[in-house]
């Protein structure tokens, strides 16, 4: 029997590659980046792909536009998917902007936030909860284009694994670490580069078969 996994995040799992430039808009091909990697990985889950580029937690961004509050979307987006064997969050990178003068701690709590919407959602099978797993990025760097956008932002992504882990342990879900299987580019500092999508892939697979076996 065919499960479903929603892959609720931002433009790392868009796909958005490296920015050399601001005006940049290009995306990995469908077969190439990590959720179409992950498909081939599961054969036996429908993978739905759901990233947004500059998607924060709970935040309207006065800048990009309040459409890119995951808080705000994440309701339509549990119910028009339904039903959700699994849902799979990896959020929190844009919450690093210096726009929103948020820390490590704040972002966790909003990660938090996200997981008690989703289980208290009746989106799952038979009105249930759906599963979670809580995936924390990866410290990211201040580089290249996006290193004023981000100003500040580093040293609070280095702290953000121990606090979103902590999260996930009051939420009682599953949680993974992003940031001790990929690292950011050099280019832009925020996004991934090639490599990262198979080893992505991978461990998504090796988590979701480890907590949900079915």
């Amino acid at each position: 029997m065919t499960r479903t996994v929603l892959l609720f995040g931002d433009s790392n799992t868009h796909g958005t590659m490296p920015m050399p430039d601001l005006g940049f808009s290009g995306r990995f091909g469908r077969a190439e980046r990590w959720p179409g990697r992950l498909r081939q990985l599961l054969p036996d889950w429908d993978v739905i792909e759901e990233g947004h580029p500059g998607r924060t937690t709970v935040h309207d961004d006065p800048v990009e536009g309040a459409h890119r509050n995951g808080h705000s979307v994440l309701p339509a987006l549990l119910e028009s998917h339904r039903p959700l064997d699994l849902v799979a969050v990896m959020l929190g990178t844009n919450d690093l902007k210096e726009r929103f003068s948020v820390n490590a701690t704040d972002i966790a709590l909003s990660l938090e936030r996200l997981v008690r919407v989703i289980l208290a959602s009746g989106a799952g099978p038979l009105g249930g909860a759906p599963g979670v797993l809580l995936v924390c990025p990866p410290p990211i760097i201040e580089a290249g284009c996006l290193a004023a956008m981000f100003a500040g932002g580093a040293a609070k992504s280095r702290a953000l694994a121990g606090e979103v882990q902590a999260a996930a342990a009051r939420a009682g879900v599953p949680f993974l670490d992003a940031g001790q299987v990929v690292e950011v580019s050099a280019i832009d500092g925020i996004h991934y580069g090639p490599e990262a999508n198979p080893a992505l892939a991978r461990a998504f697979a090796a988590a979701i078969t480890a907590h949900f076996p079915g």
